[in-house]
């Protein structure tokens, strides 16, 4: 008799299916029964953000959430952003803005930016830097993230409000 659980998600668009243990967290079952190994693992404790995912939309601690929570949702991971082999929107002005460094960091900050974006297209610097706060980055200052996340948007960094693109 198996003790493992069979969960059914649609991951980056993709029905997928995985047999997993009931303690097995969602960030291990992406990494390694569905093979995305995007999302990293920093603390494992829910407080570095790197293994944010978003589930059903919103944006979740898969080191915290158990892979069977998941079952019957909608996951989308770092590999999901880009679209047809190309940095969508936000990938290209994180780039434009040189904001990460060492990389570890990266999935998570994207995805929580995914998520705030989705909400509100045009957030304020100080609604990027809330929706960010749980994230860490021990490479940089955080202003190129910031100022990448403020490109996304429409601003330019080191703009003020006006210069928004409609």
């Amino acid at each position: 008799m198996s003790d493992e659980i069979d969960i059914a998600l649609i991951v980056n668009g993709e029905a997928r299916r995985a047999h997993v243990e009931p303690r097995k967290t969602l960030a291990d079952a992406i990494r390694q029964d569905l093979g995305l190994t995007g999302t990293h693992l920093g603390c494992e404790h829910g407080v570095c953000g790197a293994c944010t995912v978003l589930v059903d939309g919103a944006a979740a601690r898969s080191c915290l959430m158990l892979a069977v929570q998941a079952d019957g949702s909608t996951v989308t991971t770092i590999e999901g952003l880009a679209v047809d082999g190309e940095m969508n929107p936000l990938q290209r002005a994180m780039w434009e803005s040189h904001a990460f460094q060492c990389g570890f960091c990266t999935p998570g900050f994207l995805m929580q930016l995914t998520e705030l974006l989705a909400d509100n297209a045009s957030p304020t610097e100080a609604e990027i830097r809330e929706a960010l706060s749980g994230n860490i980055c021990r490479c940089t200052g955080y202003e190129s993230i910031v100022n990448g996340a403020l490109l996304a948007a429409g601003v330019e960094p080191g703009g003020n409000e006006a210069t928004r693109s409609v």
